[in-house]
């Protein structure tokens, strides 16, 4: 189990960027949120298998979500439990 922060950098705010990731998050059975930040970014905490984690953020770079991904910047640490579900903020 692992926990993955990433920061999307591009226009993802307002797109339905959030929504697609909290999908593809649930589809891979990880817990956490996607959050928007006062900068345009949009901050991804998951929590789960590495594998799974590596799958969503493979994901998040693909080109598949609603608006355009320009840079993701990512940061893997150990799981700190305690989250419910996936969920947008």
């Amino acid at each position: 189990m692992t926990r993955l922060t990433a920061w999307v950098h591009g226009q993802v705010q307002g797109v339905g960027f959030r929504w697609w990731t909290r999908s593809r998050a649930l589809e891979l059975g990880l817990v956490g949120s996607a959050a928007n930040l006062a900068d345009g970014r949009v901050e991804v905490i998951a929590e789960g298998p590495e594998d799974h984690c590596a799958r969503l953020l493979a994901a998040l770079r693909s080109g598949e979500s609603p608006g355009r991904v320009d840079h993701v910047a990512e940061r893997w640490s150990d799981p700190r439990g305690g989250i419910e579900g996936f969920v947008e903020r």
